[in-house]
């Protein structure tokens, strides 16, 4: 059979994520990823989990394991209007929608979102599974400005003046890929303009509380509630492998966030959900988020050491309050692509920056680098061996 016949031509805009086919690399034997954007093993909650899994059983018996509402359980809903409230984050049920992973979010957005040729408008660089998310409805992206303390408000201007934006999308907090964190001057702008402009912006919000240094920000729905779609995920704070993600929405664009859920997956795994409502409700999350920053804060403080004392003049690189990456560039003619293989090859991996921008000619000299699935130790070695390998390149 001719397959290729018969395939949507959305298919054109899809592919495979690159960072996923990084990865078949990185399970090499004897590679040190500092590649993947993913938790440490050890920080997920083992013995909790076993205790949660028993209490949702006993809690709520059978209903636990049933259909359940396209919105989401109804206790964890519950459970995150009193987790946002210290946010600034003022959530009615209904403006609730749990879905799978934040990523759930990205794409119902741009079902219900976007048409062919509508421009949103993106940091450059932004999130890589967003733009993959994004793709299949066939936008045009408009890329801004940003620069050591994220967004720069004048470009956001220029693009909401020049441009018809179907919606704004930002990580303020820790982004993926740079760790930049937009500031609070900044935010306070933002809001100011995206209600200016009477314009949608989408907050994704998944490292926010993974902050190692300075003061908690307020979210900018927190700044403008009406204007922003707000969406976090639980896969860093409890276990990605759950798949439990939620989003903050005028009821406008919840209901229609629900009834596109109801067509995809009828709802999230109820017993998933189940055991967040109970992790978040009996303060576990609140402790499980102290022993992640306890474990991730020395990670980043030996790579950016590291980083230091090993890397060659020309390269700068970011120096975030918290997260899980940093972000490199190299000098003027640097191919981050190019030398990655050659790393490879002495067991290190990273993921060339390239693949977060909007416009693919943008990023060749740049690099995303990940602390939190290696030891302080294998970080350092991990850097040495990239540096060498970058000396000899150069």
């Amino acid at each position: 059979m001719k397959y290729n016949n018969i395939f949507a031509k959305r298919t054109e805009k899809m592919g495979a994520s690159v960072i996923r086919e990084i990865l078949k690399v990185v399970n090499q034997p004897g590679v040190i990823s500092l590649a993947g954007g993913i938790p440490a093993p050890e920080s997920f909650p083992m013995d909790v989990i076993k205790k949660l899994c028993q209490k949702v059983l006993e809690k709520y018996g059978g209903n636990a394991l049933q259909y359940d509402l396209s919105e989401g359980f109804t206790p964890l809903r519950k459970a995150l209007i009193d987790y946002l409230a210290p946010k600034g984050i003022k959530a009615s049920l209904t403006q609730i929608t749990i879905s799978c992973g934040s990523q759930g979010v990205l794409d119902n957005m741009g079902k219900i979102m976007i048409d062919k040729d509508d421009k949103i408008a993106v940091e450059s660089p932004t999130y890589l599974g967003a733009l993959q998310a994004f793709n299949p409805y066939e936008p045009q992206y408009i890329s801004m400005q940003t620069d050591e303390d994220g967004l720069i408000p004048e470009s956001l201007e220029q693009t909401l003046k020049n441009h018809r934006i179907k919606f704004i999308y930002l990580v303020p907090n820790f982004q993926n890929p740079t760790g930049r964190t937009i500031t609070l001057s900044r935010r306070k702008k933002i809001s100011q303009l995206i209600k200016k402009y009477d314009a949608l912006l989408l907050e994704d919000d998944p490292y926010g509380e993974l902050r190692y240094e300075g003061k908690l920000l307020p979210s900018i729905k927190s700044l403008a509630p009406q204007n922003v779609v707000y969406t976090s995920t639980l896969s860093k704070l409890f276990a990605p492998g759950l798949r439990i993600g939620f989003s903050v929405a005028p009821e406008p664009i919840s209901n229609w966030l629900v009834l596109t859920k109801q067509g995809v997956d009828l709802h999230t795994s109820t017993f998933n959900q189940a055991l967040a409502a109970e992790y978040i409700s009996l303060g576990f999350m609140a402790k499980q988020i102290k022993k992640n920053i306890k474990l991730y804060q020395p990670r980043q403080k030996a790579m950016l050491s590291a980083l230091e004392k090993y890397f060659p003049p020309g390269f700068r690189w970011s120096h975030p309050e918290g997260g899980m990456f940093i972000w490199v560039e190299g000098p003027k003619g640097f191919d981050a692509e190019k030398t990655y293989w050659q790393v490879v090859k002495n067991k290190v991996a990273y993921v060339p920056g390239k693949y977060f921008f909007a416009n693919p000619n943008e990023g060749c000299n740049t690099m995303r680098l990940n602390f939190s699935m290696a030891d302080e130790k294998t970080i350092t070695k991990a850097i040495k061996i990239l540096a060498d390998v970058l000396k000899k390149e150069a």
